[in-house]
């Protein structure tokens, strides 16, 4: 606000009188008083009292009063627009009143609560003493002394009872008149304000009243829970304010994104979005600013705002120097996460998008999976799993996609996904992997490739798929490389590296998805000439913006996409990048717990079942051999029975499940007929003996010959 002056050399009549009995020179006349008749209707009235000599003649004319009215309209339109942002915070009058009225009936209601509910408590206590007690009392097969001894017990139990009952409605009688006695001295005030009120001024004086104790109420609830005042400061939307274009602006310029005489031009109004947990605003740059200095600005512009960075989203426009600002009341995702759309579910058509994960405003990210590929990456405990568990419950639900899958960790998040698979590996063996790429790429992927030559197209479509059932989905799960290539050979690691590159390279046309997840994304995790071909990224909490770069790409950290800020109290959120967009997207995963993964993976066999589909149950490099020598240790005998193994088999290989309309004589037959020309393929005799169970001596393997022909095999 600017202060008013008058020029130095202008005479002041008052302040010359004032200074007069200080100097030697007699006090001049009054300008005013000496021009005559003519000026006689401009003299400034009275000071009787002298209050204010201070006050200059010219503030008192109307050119000064009309001064002084703009600047106090301008302030009041201040102090107005200042009152009506405190409203919609804590420190509002409205809340104010509230919380007075809340701590005035807390008061009267006092602590005795708390001796109320002790009392009870001992009466319920008692009761059920008593209770006991005459249960055992009543036991009509009890000994006189015991019976008398047990009466007694009974007697003490209702005395005590019965005391207990009378403290309990002591306590109640002395509450409610000690709660009387404060209701009467807070509301005994009122209620003679608002009579007095009424019977001298009749309505008016009863609203007069009423004012008068909301009043009250608000100075006693002028403190927040915390004890904050209300101070004047500039608005925040941290501290409950609503976002203006005012600022909008004061927070781009203290973050040095503009400079101190630029502005941003806002293309939409400041607006508070449907759902009321966020404000969002369309802006312009100035020119020569690009969007990037402002994506790279975040943990200022959060300051400014008084947020968290986490809470600030900026998005750039289908121009350089356009940006969508969105500043979330509260940190986004810390809630329970969303429950995934395929438990309701029924089959699942991997032609069409498949929703995957949900964003800042609530909306469904879907992801088209044709022609694509991925990489999940994160730290431990970042819901890289839980991410990755999206595509692949989709894929199980669609009867026309193959899974195979492997685990370099070695533990059981793959588990489940056994009965459907048609390769796993969950023992991070690098051989079994090995076994799985050679099979897709010496089989899968050339009989895929023959499909489309057959029909004289350039790729697999859904039309395509209804003309042909060869056309099936190719569903490839890696989860930590790194811990693959560890283990391997150096021979081992050059053909994996191949064969996954061509793999990746090649299939994308005969839809093939290969997704690599990893916990530590580097160049040792995924090969930089594959992870450079995977599109789709889904990236997890990181250590450093430079792991966070690794999966998004290179820069995209300082552009204000960095994975380090994701805190870990945001279990499954992560930045994802498909290929539809350039910029990736804050999004928080579908998360499905061990239970509803399994429910759904139940439900994907069915399916599978009913068509036909299901694949046949082998483990890479596991023969019949292998699991002939699990059904054997797993009997305790040392050996097993001809009838044990083919029960075994049944879990583990279809063909060796009994046919409906099997009789059991045909169907040991088939089944000793199928272990037979598996054992043969593989030039191994096992020698058939006779076993011992119970009374019985049927037919069957020792477990030291299997041993043995195993070793013979390797």
């Amino acid at each position: 606000m600017s202060i008013e002056r008058i020029p130095s050399n202008s005479p002041d009549p008052e302040w010359e009188q004032l200074v007069a009995g200080y100097l030697n020179t007699p006090a001049p006349e009054p300008a005013l008083q000496s021009a005559g008749p003519a000026a006689a209707k401009q003299t400034l009235p009275a000071d009787p009292m002298g209050d204010t000599p201070l006050v200059p003649g010219w503030a008192r004319t109307t050119g000064g009063w009309k001064g002084r009215t703009a600047v106090g309209r301008v302030n009041s339109t201040r102090r107005f627009r200042k009152w009506v942002r405190r409203q919609r915070t804590e420190h509002g009058h409205g809340a104010q009143t509230f919380r007075g009225m809340r701590r005035t009936f807390l008061w009267i209601q006092g602590t005795e609560g708390t001796q109320i509910t002790a009392a009870r408590h001992e009466v319920q206590q008692t009761q059920r003493d008593y209770k006991a007690a005459k249960w055992a009392h009543d036991r009509r097969l009890v000994s006189g002394k015991e019976k008398d001894k047990r009466r007694r017990d009974m007697e003490e139990s209702f005395d005590d009872s019965v005391s207990a009952m009378s403290r309990y409605r002591a306590a109640q009688r002395d509450a409610r008149l000690r709660r009387l006695t404060r209701g009467a001295v807070a509301l005994g005030p009122i209620a003679a304000a608002e009579g007095a009120g009424l019977s001298l001024l009749g309505g008016t004086g009863g609203l007069l009243a009423a004012g008068t104790t909301l009043l009250t109420f608000a100075f006693l609830g002028r403190r927040t829970s915390a004890g904050e005042l209300y101070t004047d400061r500039d608005a925040k939307i941290g501290d409950g304010d609503r976002m203006t274009d005012e600022m909008v602006n004061r927070v781009y310029r203290s973050a040095k994104v503009i400079g101190a005489e630029e502005e941003v031009k806002l293309l939409s109004p400041c607006t508070l979005t449907a759902d009321g947990s966020a404000w969002e605003v369309r802006l312009e740059l100035p020119d020569g600013i690009p969007a990037s200095k402002a994506l790279g600005a975040t943990a200022q512009l959060a300051n400014g705002f008084g947020v968290s960075v986490q809470q600030i989203s900026q998005a750039k426009g289908a121009r350089e120097d356009w940006l969508t600002l969105r500043v979330t009341l509260k940190v986004p995702f810390t809630g329970k996460p969303n429950k995934g759309p395929l438990l309701a579910a029924g089959k699942v058509n991997l032609w069409e998008p498949q929703p995957m994960a949900v964003s800042e405003r609530g909306d469904v990210t879907a992801v088209e999976w044709f022609e694509k590929t991925a990489l999940f990456g994160g730290e431990p405990g970042s819901g890289k799993s839980a991410a990755a568990n999206n595509p692949l419950l989709s894929a199980a639900l669609d009867v026309i996609a193959d899974l195979y899958l492997a685990d370099g960790k070695g533990g059981f998040d793959l588990s489940p996904f056994e009965g459907i698979a048609q390769m796993i590996d969950t023992d991070g063996d690098p051989a079994k992997l090995l076994a799985i790429l050679t099979h897709l790429w010496e089989v899968v992927l050339p009989g895929l490739k023959q499909v489309v030559k057959d029909h004289s197209v350039r790729k697999f479509s859904e039309a395509l798929a209804a003309q042909d059932d060869r056309v099936r989905w190719t569903v490839v799960y890696i989860d930590e490389w790194a811990s693959y290539m560890a283990a391997a050979s150096p021979e081992q690691q050059k053909e994996l590296e191949r064969l996954l590159r061509l793999i990746t390279q090649q299939g994308r046309a005969y839809a093939v998805i290969v997704i690599a997840a990893t916990q530590k994304p580097d160049s040792n995790a995924v090969p930089t000439g594959i992870r450079d071909i995977l599109s789709t990224r889904w990236a997890g909490r990181c250590m450093t913006p430079e792991a966070s770069d690794t999966i998004l790409g290179k820069g995209r950290a300082s552009a204000g996409y960095n994975a380090q800020r994701i805190l870990k109290s945001q279990r499954g959120v992560g930045y994802l990048q498909t290929g539809e967009t350039s910029e990736p997207t804050l999004t928080q995963s579908y998360f499905y717990t061990d239970d509803e993964v399994e429910a759904i993976l139940r439900r994907a066999y069915e399916l599978r079942a009913a068509a036909g589909v299901l694949p046949v149950a082998v483990e890479p490099g596991v023969t019949i051999l292998d699991h002939l020598i699990k059904a054997a240790a797993g009997t305790g005998q040392g050996n097993v029975t001809r009838a044990e193994a083919f029960a075994y088999l049944a879990t583990v290989d279809d063909d060796f499940v009994q046919g409906a309309n099997e009789t059991d004589g045909a169907y040991a037959t088939r089944a000793g007929t199928e272990i037979k020309t598996r054992l043969d393929a593989m030039g191994i005799d096992v020698p058939v003996a006779t076993m011992q169970r119970g009374t019985q001596r049927p037919r069957g393997w020792g477990l030291d010959d299997l041993i043995a022909a195993n070793d013979r095999d390797r």
